[in-house]
């Protein structure tokens, strides 16, 4: 072997080590990126595990916690489960009430569900609905009400789940209508 042909291999290895250890860090950098995104969506997925911890003990699973927004301070507070732990302190929005107080709430009446509000709504309709029409209804018949336009789909979809009102496609539209329990019994 020449010297010259020693030297342009020598040369051959150091650009092909050059090139591999670039290869290497650019990798690196991506291996590293990739962790930081892991670890904020393990972090998403424990707020989220923590939550549904939470709603885990209430006694109608069913309900949405957008359902429990409407509900009196002294009925969130009772059914918080003790044990529940977080990352982030627990907001401090419901002081503490006295026995008379928590008699007294007791004797309100709540506010109705948004699944009985719609299954109301949909009772005097013969045709089928869009979920948008029956939230402007609901809108402008409680206006105290606010559900988000997501928040009134999942209820009508968790109505259909438990047979309560039956689900019509109508090519890209979603329409609902009450089931008729009459007809459903004969």
């Amino acid at each position: 072997m020449t010297s010259q042909s020693a030297a342009t291999l020598r040369s051959r290895y150091v650009e092909q080590a050059a090139s591999d250890l670039e290869e290497n860090r650019r990798r690196q950098q991506e291996l590293a990126e990739k962790i930081t995104v892991l670890k904020q969506e393990e972090a998403l997925l424990a707020d989220i595990l923590n939550l549904a911890e939470r709603y885990e003990g209430f006694a109608d699973a069913s309900r949405l916690p957008e359902q429990l927004q409407d509900e009196p301070v002294v009925t969130k507070a009772k059914r918080t489960p003790a044990k529940a732990t977080s990352r982030r302190p627990a907001p401090a929005k419901a002081p503490a009430v006295s026995s008379s107080a928590a008699a007294g709430a007791k004797g309100k009446s709540r506010q109705p569900l948004l699944g009985d509000l719609l299954a109301q709504l949909l009772a005097k309709y013969d045709e089928p609905r869009l979920a948008k029409e029956l939230r402007d209804e609901l809108l402008k018949k409680h206006p105290d009400r606010n559900p988000t336009p997501q928040v009134v789909r999942n209820t009508l979809e968790s109505l259909v789940a438990k047979g309560l009102i039956q689900r019509h496609k109508q090519q890209r539209s979603v329409m609902y209508t009450l089931v008729d329990r009459s007809a459903a019994a004969g």
